[in-house]
């Protein structure tokens, strides 16, 4: 049993192909970022080299760039909280082990 098609406008498909081709993103991480398979953005590449996926404006164009960013950067935000978080509670265990030894 397949699962039913996912419909994507012509101007998501452009969007898409041009941050590959224009805006030097991989194709495996404009993908990840759109929540769409790697084959069906290859296959939307591959049409629009052929000239067969409509333009785009660049305004939207940039909408979907700045989303995939926060998205980036959100992560990256996590990953630095927890290694806070991690070195926070190193300096104090280092530093309760120092104390004692000086207090003994």
């Amino acid at each position: 049993m397949t699962s039913p098609r996912s419909k994507y406008s012509a101007e998501f498909k452009a969007e898409a192909v041009k941050l590959v081709l224009e805006q030097n993103q991989t194709q495996t991480e404009v993908s990840r970022n759109l929540k769409i398979s790697n084959q069906t953005l290859s296959n939307w590449i591959t049409r629009t080299r052929h000239g067969k996926v409509p333009s785009t404006s660049s305004h939207n164009l940039e909408m979907v760039t700045l989303e995939a960013e926060v998205k980036k950067l959100k992560k990256a935000l996590a990953v630095a909280i927890i290694t806070r978080d991690i070195l926070k509670k190193a300096t104090a265990f280092f530093a309760k082990d120092t104390l004692r030894g000086t207090h003994s």
